[in-house]
């Protein structure tokens, strides 16, 4: 089966958690949640030259080089990933007023 396309592998995605910053060109940091049963924390959201993209969790190895910690094997799921994380943080943006690019404290 080609990783291209969406087969129903029971995998889902019960909750994203979206945390604004501006620095650089990172603009959240998120939280997202398996099944209700795992949570993965420190993804990004970077603001690239074409459009937003995530960055997973990753360490700095010893050579220097990052390496990500954990990420999607599937094309599919890396899609469905991302517009999930992309389109939580734009509802987020669009909450209420903003300081800085981040929505200020109601």
């Amino acid at each position: 089966m080609a990783d291209s396309v969406a087969p129903d592998t029971g995998v889902e995605i019960t909750e994203v958690r979206v945390t604004p910053k501006r620095q650089g060109r990172l603009r959240a940091l998120c939280s997202v949640t398996f099944g209700g049963v795992f949570v993965v924390r420190g993804i990004k959201v970077i603001e690239g030259p074409d459009r937003l993209f995530l960055a997973m969790p990753s360490r700095r190895e010893a050579d220097g080089k990052y390496r990500d910690v954990c990420h999607p094997v599937a094309t599919w799921f890396r899609g469905d990933l991302e517009r999930a994380v992309i389109d939580e943080y734009l509802r987020k943006m669009n909450e209420g007023p903003l300081r800085d690019g981040v929505p200020a404290a109601h």
